[in-house]
């Protein structure tokens, strides 16, 4: 016996193509070079080694030469199979030598550096196999190639434009703001500082319309897009200083549009960059004060405009708390509020929206016997994706394409969305479901779907700690009890629910076997198999064994 060439298992990750693209190639030609790659796979997890498979070097039985006489055909035959045996031996021989293990590595290398050049500038075949693959819909295969594909010559030329226009035009914003002409007639301001403050002004305007979040989901935004948003974004802080040249009313304008930036975008990053840019402006006029070369209204944000977008986030958290509670910036007879207290209140909401946030996150495994539970008893749950089995609870069976507030999970403590279904679990550890029914996969001991929830029964009757549901397959589940116990039920094909056979199970089945007496504190359903860890560390697992996903071997 002896074993054959170690087989690998390649799996390309998309988000290390651009490293890739900047190795350098001719690293290659050296075996050091090749073993450093080789060892970055391996590390990254690009490449598996999977289980050796055991290879027979038991040659043909041959006959008793002495004592049997053979015809030509015969002969001809054993020597053909002995010479086929030798040749398969002396191909096992050389495949495993020192010059052959290098020589795989090097290809292994290499078809991952194309892999990485292919992906960026020749995807479009890519592409084109994604829009038609049955895993991916249609909107992310547009998505995919609006995103990666290959630039033209009238890309670069538009970036190009965007750029230089965009420079021109933060130039002649300081210019003017640094020299401006004398005074108009009767000493009103230059035309030159009310062009520039016009500018920042319809900007704003044009920010003011759109939609809420509209900047937030980047991955949309062509890289030419963030980077524009990224320039602008840094010429409005660096307007925003006292001291940046511009008059009182631009520094205004220019904190107001980055507000309205931030607050589209819609991500804690650019909303804290707003806070510390205010909290920056403030000290300066603080310094200002104290030499007394402070002018009237410096440090001031438009009262209105802050509030707007303060509401409008508010309004996005659904909180019910009244409103005297809330922080508000003092207003001036002018309509103005200070910077300082605008990022304090600012900073205030954010802090609120994360003690919210943090609140519905919470599990039932942080609650703590006899202590008050975290979660209250009523939350806000909000649903969107595909509804076609009923699985979000909702009349119709259309797709939701944006959150929407469901009223039929308010009581729920945890939630766990499965393959076209739905579990809750509420405070008393009882567990609801609904959603496709087939294959028993509700566990209400039938195969129909469940258009609203509808509560399990567990035999015995046990309180519900934690759901896990499989995403693919035909749907099975676990769930594990405030005692530790499992249960699972659902299709039963190879092994996975953990029952000695592949039944399907309608209603929730405890497992026994190895797990009986077991405390499991934790447990996953995957693709044809399940996992659960005890609360000594010891990992269970069952299923389907393909690929090693079950961390055994078997000899």
């Amino acid at each position: 016996m002896a074993l054959t060439i170690p087989p690998v298992k390649l799996k390309w990750l998309e988000h290390l193509n651009s490293s890739w693209i900047t190795e350098d190639s001719e690293s290659i030609a050296t075996r050091e070079g090749v073993t450093v790659l080789y060892s970055k796979l391996l590390a990254n997890k690009e490449v598996v080694l999977l289980p050796q498979q055991v290879l027979c070097l038991k040659g043909p039985q041959l006959p008793d030469f002495e004592r049997e006489s053979l015809s030509s055909d015969e002969q001809e035959h054993y020597l053909d199979a002995l010479l086929n045996s030798q040749l398969a031996l002396a191909k096992m021989v050389c495949s495993d030598s020192p010059f052959a293990a290098a020589l795989r590595k090097r290809v292994l290398v290499l078809q991952r550096i194309f892999y990485a050049l292919s992906n960026k500038y020749h995807d479009k075949g890519k592409v084109k196999q994604q829009q038609h693959s049955p895993e991916n819909n249609s909107g992310s295969a547009d998505l995919h190639s609006v995103s990666e594909r290959p630039r033209s010559s009238t890309d670069a030329l538009i970036e190009m434009g965007v750029r230089t226009g965009l420079s021109l035009l933060f130039a002649l914003l300081r210019q003017s703001w640094m020299m401006p002409p004398p005074p108009g007639p009767g000493g009103a301001p230059g035309g030159n500082i009310n062009l520039c403050n016009d500018v920042i002004h319809t900007a704003i305007d044009v920010v003011s319309s759109l939609p809420p979040l509209s900047l937030a989901n980047e991955s949309k935004i062509p890289p030419m897009g963030l980077d524009c948003l990224a320039q602008v974004t840094t010429f409005l802080k660096g307007v925003t200083m006292p001291n940046s040249g511009a008059d009182i009313l631009g520094r205004r304008l220019a904190s107001e549009l980055l507000l309205g930036l931030a607050s589209q975008r819609g991500s804690l990053r650019y909303l804290l960059e707003w806070i510390e840019m205010a909290l920056a402006a403030s000290a300066v006029v603080s310094t200002m004060e104290q030499s007394k070369v402070l002018l009237n209204q410096e440090g001031l944000i438009g009262y209105d405009c802050f509030m707007n977008i303060l509401m409008q986030m508010r309004r996005s958290l659904g909180s019910s708390a009244d409103r005297s509670q809330w922080r508000e910036p003092t207003r001036t007879s002018d309509g103005l509020c200070s910077l300082y207290e605008a990022a304090l209140c600012l900073f205030e909401e954010v802090c609120r929206m994360a003690s919210d946030y943090s609140r519905t996150c919470v599990s039932p495994d942080s609650i703590q016997t006899g202590e008050a539970p975290v979660v209250s008893e009523t939350c806000e749950v909000y649903v969107w994706g595909s509804n076609s089995s009923h699985q979000l609870v909702e009349g119709t069976q259309e797709k939701i394409l944006q959150p929407k507030l469901a009223a039929s999970f308010a009581d729920a403590q945890t939630i766990e969305a499965g393959q076209y279904c739905t579990f809750v679990i509420s405070s008393d550890g009882s567990v609801r479901a609904c959603g496709k029914g087939s294959y028993g996969r509700l566990g209400l001991g039938d195969s129909n779907n469940q258009s609203t929830l509808k509560k399990l029964t567990f035999e015995p009757h046990r309180a519900i700690k934690k759901v896990s549901s499989s995403k693919g397959s035909d749907g099975h589940t676990l769930a594990f009890t405030t005692e530790g116990e499992v249960f699972s039920w659902g299709d039963g094909d190879y092994g996975k629910l953990g029952h000695g056979n592949s039944s399907t199970q309608k209603y929730p089945k405890l497992i026994q076997g190895p797990l009986q007496g077991k405390v499991v504190v934790c447990v996953s359903a995957g693709y044809r198999h399940s996992a659960a860890v005890s609360e000594d560390g010891e990992l269970y697992t069952w299923g389907e064994g393909d690929f090693g996903r079950l961390g055994k071997l078997f000899f």
